[in-house]
This record gives structure tokens, sequence and C-alpha cells, in this order.
């Protein structure tokens, strides 16, 4: 059952499916939009909630943090002077924090930040030396560009006493990204001022590619990804330059690629991307990418939609830009259109090759195999306000958490 009157008096939620010969056992994470932090058992079952919410409320590894287990990252406090261009950005965000088990803040970043305000917005890390990296919108005049004022992407690294210790701005290294002159004008001219749209911050990792001696994948380097403009990109933590992309150009996703997908192939037309990152070391298909391709409208200029659209996760060789493994709603037997979020979500491969998929803007995580047979499926019962006064359970992101990251005497709400 939902909160409101304005929705279905009757709604599927919770758990309505579960094989646990199939399903990979382990915990959930995610934020929903009533405002709170949620960690799941298979069987639905609350194991802890943080009253924060976060973009994404991120775990932190035990190994990056002194051993200590359940801290998770959050969205800590708004700006009171709100921007009416904030949506999918951060430039309502004051301040971040890391929060222990108990939902006490155990570090804060906000006063600190260049301008006095966090900003933080889609992802975020705990790093080994103890600092935290992150996504951040800087606004500001670009030169070349039509608008006056855009939100442009900056990553900062911030130590634990707060202050920058690295940092690196998007619109440095426009050049670089594999935009045609054309689309580059395109760029520069948009009304739109979150013109990339970077939804994706993750460090690469340890990785074959690099122990076989290729140096664009150290394992320090970061990926991103844009939503707006369908670029994957590599960047060279030393140089600060782009050394790897996917895109923006892909060849066109035909009806029977779509259809009756062949594999392996080339890459075909990313649009409106989310969760990019190398499967790590120990996981079935490491150091392929892992992207969730929403199919969503995007591009300079912008990607034609077909009559049935439907997203895809998609594993890609990155050396031979090849997709190797993909799930659409049709390799589970459903019309393409039964799995779509043109916006948010999210795609992570489990350790016994199972892989937890959130379709976001539906509130809808659920696990796949293989071979594509769904083996567990959570619809989040958990409301909030999203555009103009409606309500939605959608969840930006769902995150696999092992068993024994959860402390050793777990007392929580």
């Amino acid at each position: 059952m939902t909160d409101s009157p304005r929705v279905p008096a009757v709604y599927p939620s919770g758990v309505t499916r579960y094989d646990p010969d199939k399903a990979w056992q382990g915990y959930v994470l995610f934020a929903a939009l009533d405002q709170r932090s949620y960690l799941i058992d298979l069987q639905g079952r609350v194991i802890n909630r943080w009253d924060y919410y976060g973009q994404p409320t991120a775990l932190i590894d035990p190994a990056m943090n002194g051993g200590r287990k359940g801290h998770v990252l959050v969205r800590y406090e708004l700006r009171r002077q709100q921007d009416p261009r904030a949506l999918g950005n951060g430039l309502n965000v004051h301040a971040i924090a890391e929060l222990d088990w108990h939902g006490r803040p155990v570090w804060i970043w906000g006063d600190q930040a260049p301008g006095g305000s966090a900003r933080q917005h889609h992802d975020w890390q705990r790093l080994a030396n103890g600092n935290t990296l992150l996504l951040a919108n800087k606004l500001q005049r670009i030169p070349g560009f039509r608008l006056d004022e855009s939100i442009d992407d900056i990553i900062y690294e911030v130590d634990p006493q707060g202050r920058v210790v690295w940092q690196w701005l998007a619109s440095e290294h426009l050049q670089e990204f594999g935009f045609t002159p054309e689309q580059l004008e395109l760029v520069r001219n948009t009304e739109h001022a979150d013109y990339l749209h970077l939804n994706n911050l993750k460090v690469l990792g340890p990785n074959k590619w690099h122990e076989q001696g290729d140096a664009r994948f150290h394992p320090d380097n970061l990926i991103i990804d844009s939503r707006e403009a369908n670029f994957i990109a590599i960047v060279d933590k030393q140089s600060g330059k782009v050394v790897w992309n996917l895109g923006p150009n892909y060849p066109r996703l035909t009806r029977e690629n779509q259809f009756s997908p062949r594999l392996p192939r080339p890459v075909d037309q990313l649009a409106g991307l989310h969760d990019a990152h190398l499967i790590p070391q120990g996981l079935p298909g490491a150091g392929n990418l892992l992207v969730f391709d929403n199919q969503g409208g995007s591009g300079y200029p912008p990607v034609h939609l077909g009559v049935m659209p439907g997203s895809r996760v998609l594993e890609i060789d990155p050396i031979r830009k090849e997709i190797v493994w993909q799930y659409s709603a049709l390799d589970s037997g459903q019309p393409v259109w039964n799995f779509y979020s043109s916006f948010i979500s999210s795609a992570r491969r489990l350790p016994n090759g199972n892989t937890l998929i959130d379709e976001g803007m539906t509130g809808r995580i659920f696990q796949v195999t293989s071979d594509s047979e769904i083996v567990w499926e959570y619809i989040s019962p958990y409301f909030g306000d999203f555009l103009g006064g409606c309500r939605s359970n959608f969840v930006y992101r769902a995150q696999p958490v092992p068993f024994a990251w959860v402390p050793d005497d777990p007392v929580g709400h």
C-alpha cells in the first residue's frame, strides 16, 4: 500500500520474486524519496535505516576506513537559498557527511568547501589514503559558451581535515571527450546550463588491463560518464588528461540488434547512460566495463528515440569496445518497454555471476542470472515528493552489500 490517495490504492511493493537457490545472498543499500536510506535483506526486511538521503547513499569499505563497519556517506544538509536549476545536480547541497551504523556523523564537509557549500552530486568514494573523492558542481561563466552562467562538473579529493588536495574541472577538457567540431558548437551554444551532467565517478582499481601493461587503466585513474553527452571517459589522475573514451558517437542501434542481438558486437548507441565502471577483480567479467544504458533522450544533437524504447545493461570489453553481454526485457521474455528507466539507475556484478539492477524511475531493484533469469525482485514501498508535487518511489542507485559489512554487534533503528 502507498501513503497517498493520488496513486493507485493497491501497488505491488516489497519482494515480489525470490529464488534463494539462484540469488546472490547479501544485503541491498539504497536511498528513497522519503529522504531516508535503507539497508534491506532479500526478504525485504529493513536491517538498518539512516534518516538522511544520499545521491547515492554510499557504503564505505571497512578496508578504506580503519576497519570500521557499517559507515555510509550521505547528503547531510541543504542550502537555505535553493537554486531552481538544481534538478539532478548538487547546487542545493550544503554539507555531506559520513555516518556510523547508528546514524551519528563522524565527518562533515560543507563550510570548508570552495564557495562554502559541498554541492556534491551523483557519486563519491572513500579512498585507501583516507581521503574522499567526490563529484560536485561549480557555477561559472565558461569562455565561449552562450550562457552567462553554466553548471560545470568538478571533481574534488578532500582530506580528512576537509582540505581540497586535488581537483579536476570538466570544461577544461572539452576537446578530449570525442566531440566533433560541429558537436562542440552545439555544446557551447546549448541553453541547458547543466551541459554535461556527469553522473558517475569511480576509481578504476586493480585490473587486468593495467597488469598487462596498459597505462591508461592505472588503478588510480578515474572513470566518469556524461548523461547529457553520451560518453564514458577515463581520466589520468596524474596528468588530468582523458586517456580513454567511448562515444559520444556510436553506430546506430538497429532494430535487428535490439530485438535479436548478436554478441559480441561493436558498441552501438548509448543514450542517457549511468553507473559506468570496471567490474572489480575477483568477480565474473572482471576488467570489463558495466554500464546502465538508459536509452533516455540526450546527446549533441539529441539521439532519436524509437516507438518502443527500452533500457539495457551492457558489459563491454574496453579494449575491443565490443558488447560481450547484455540484458534487456527481451532477454527475460518480456516486451522491450517492460524494462525502461530514462534517467537514474545502476547495475552491479555479483560474486555468483548475477547482476543487481536498479530500474530507477520505477523503484524496481532485481537480480538476473548470466542467462537473464530474474531470481530476485523488489519494488520500493517508500514514496516521496517529486516534480510538481507528485509522488514517486524512484531509487537513484542500488548497491549490493556483503553480510560482513554489518558491524559484529549491530543495534540499528
